[in-house]
């Protein structure tokens, strides 16, 4: 059977469960049928098979559309996490975490944030250390997930970057808006300059790191670090980062109705973690007007088919324009939230290898 009839077929068996299930009455929370319809229809032109057959799993789950529920209600729905736990469970494979990145142990800490302690997860590779140490934050637009949910990223970074990684659960919005979740990672990078070896880190070699909502955090907290005077990280890795509040760029644009992240629910972000127009143009989110001279040098990986695509692409720009070194690769067929499923998407493989091997090269100077 040639590709695309493949990619029909995975395309059109999710949409029949949805159908089948739900009928013609759709709740009002959800994205109607003709909506996934469209929707699957783009996204199956356009996508490796592997990420198709994640995002299958993911629309079969048929959760609420964020952007018309309340936070509270968008915390539980079905993640991309969740998904790639169903594609392994049709592919008879073990999802166990230690199965899949084998090498690779963990232990929950809590580490003091700005508003309080906040509960972290240490991954730790094979061997005796002292590592090198890099504090990852998880995406999820500074409103819901956790660590846990983005336990694929951050165990994959400590296996291919042989580092220790941190990943901290900071405050969310609207609960705590901005600049909560801000505060809360530079509270947490100050703390890891003194206290690296509480977890068998290198504290002269640090980095930063993080996805979406987390790679903008990653950035920023090495811009507040630097204006603050702390140790500067080694390298800051910025996984498809939300780098400013326009949502009128080609790819905001062009992927609008994307899986798993779209054009709405940016703009539902947005309204949930700021109190004005005028914050949301604070240089904290956006980055590419942020004063960004200084920094490290400076990994970006984005998305094809995301809408962030293109906020990767400015915030190169910015920071070359600021004499940073920076190196951005951009994966084709992927999406948003691609980052963190390995265990299912050769692409992911790829991008994590590639992760490790720039976080190692200058965490080893």
């Amino acid at each position: 059977m040639r590709t695309t009839q493949r990619k029909w077929l995975w395309t059109l068996s999710a949409l029949s469960v949805v159908i089948a299930l739900h009928g013609c009455a759709r709740d009002p929370d959800k994205h109607s049928v003709s909506e996934l319809a469209v929707s699957g229809t783009k996204s199956m032109l356009r996508t490796d098979s592997d990420m198709q057959k994640v995002l299958n799993k993911f629309a079969s789950f048929d959760a609420k559309a964020v952007e018309k529920v309340t936070p509270a209600e968008a915390r539980l729905q079905p993640t991309m996490a969740d998904a790639v736990k169903g594609v392994l469970a049709d592919q008879k494979r073990d999802s166990s975490p230690e199965t899949l990145v084998p090498g690779v142990t963990t232990r929950d800490i809590s580490i003091p944030g700005a508003g309080g302690a906040m509960p972290a997860t240490v991954y730790t590779p094979a061997g005796t250390g002292p590592f090198p140490v890099v504090l990852y934050f998880h995406g999820g637009g500074w409103v819901f997930a956790d660590r846990k949910v983005y336990d694929g990223g951050a165990r994959g970074l400590a296996k291919q970057a042989n580092a220790v990684v941190i990943s901290a659960d900071y405050r969310l919005a609207p609960e705590n808006k901005f600049p909560a979740a801000h505060d809360d990672a530079l509270a947490a990078y100050r703390w890891l300059t003194t206290h690296a070896t509480t977890v068998n880190g290198d504290p002269k070699r640090l980095a930063l790191a993080g996805e979406s909502a987390g790679g903008n955090l990653a950035v920023a907290t090495a811009v507040a670090a630097h204006k603050a005077g702390l140790t500067a990280p080694k390298h800051v890795l910025s996984v498809y980062p939300v780098a400013q509040s326009n949502t009128d760029t080609e790819s905001y644009l062009k992927y609008a109705d994307a899986m798993p992240l779209n054009r709405p629910m940016m703009l539902w972000f947005i309204s949930q973690v700021t109190t004005s127009a005028a914050q949301a143009k604070d240089p904290r989110i956006d980055l590419v007007h942020a004063d960004l001279k200084g920094l490290p040098p400076v990994t970006v990986i984005n998305a094809e088919i995301d809408p962030l695509r293109d906020d990767g692409a400015q915030l190169e720009q910015a920071l070359r324009s600021a004499g940073v070194s920076v190196e951005r690769k951009v994966y084709p067929g992927v999406t948003h939230e691609f980052f963190g499923t390995a265990a299912v998407v050769e692409k992911a493989q790829e991008a994590q290898a590639y992760a490790g091997e720039r976080l190692r090269s200058d965490l080893s100077k």
